[in-house]
């Protein structure tokens, strides 16, 4: 049997013997192709548009019995999406109703969590823009009254952010009467936060029917707590004795 060699299967051949100018034009194919790469920009990380959230029934029938799971796999995969490879989003560039989407879904495959009432109004919420911050407000005041013994302190924490940072004593109002119809576990300090609303908002008889009302159901019955309400109590009406003999004298 005849030898690779012989048949010229192992024959290569050398460098020194290439053409002069075939040398020169891989050199300058060489050249050419790193040049092209050298003008080429950097490449940058692309921020991917969220995606409409996934339809509940499917999910849920997906699951396989485990929709408890599935909506642990919704808020994480949510709450993942703004740090993308090679960039991070900020949440005021998110789509917020669509945001408001995968939250809904959440809760729906698990009505028991607090988690994504929480991510709408400690996450989402804290952006500095009004819109998106009422958005996200509307959706857990909108999924409060669904489960108030659960879900108040979330919407207490949205009565404070209107009050103090949209500014709107009357939607703060709004949330914190809601909580002390509704919520009747609610801590004290939620519950008789309309109070102080109130007399923020210059209805101080208002806010000393309340108090006086709260006072004479002997609901309260932590000492430090008992006191600091009936200096409240004190200071509401000596502010409305003073403001009627002002008005008297003129």
């Amino acid at each position: 049997m005849p030898k690779l060699s012989t048949l010229g299967l192992t024959d290569e051949r050398s460098w020194q013997a290439v053409p002069v100018g075939i040398k020169l034009l891989v050199a300058a194919a060489l050249i050419a192709q790193l040049g092209w790469h050298g003008m080429q920009p950097a490449p940058t990380a692309r921020a991917d548009a969220l995606p409409q959230a996934p339809d509940v029934t499917v999910t849920r029938i997906a699951s396989l019995g485990e929709p408890i799971a599935a909506a642990q796999l919704l808020v994480l995969y949510l709450q993942a999406f703004d740090n993308q490879p090679g960039i991070s989003i900020p949440f005021r560039d998110l789509d917020y109703p669509r945001v408001a989407g995968w939250l809904v879904a959440a809760l729906q495959l698990d009505p028991d969590t607090g988690y994504p009432l929480m991510m709408a109004s400690q996450l989402y919420a804290q952006v500095n823009e009004a819109a998106r911050q009422r958005l996200m407000c509307d959706f857990v005041h909108g999924h409060f009254l669904a489960n108030p013994e659960k879900r108040w302190r979330w919407l207490a924490h949205c009565a404070i952010m209107a009050k103090h940072r949209l500014h709107d004593p009357a939607l703060a109002l709004r949330y914190a009467n809601d909580i002390a119809l509704n919520a009747g576990n609610a801590s004290s300090w939620a519950r008789q936060m309309r109070i102080f609303i109130l007399e923020d908002m210059g209805e101080t008889e208002s806010a000393k029917v309340l108090l006086g009302g709260l006072l004479a159901t002997g609901e309260i019955t932590d000492p430090a707590e008992l006191n600091f309400l009936t200096e409240r109590m004190q200071a509401l009406e000596k502010y409305g004795k003073s403001t009627g003999s002002s008005k008297f004298r003129h």
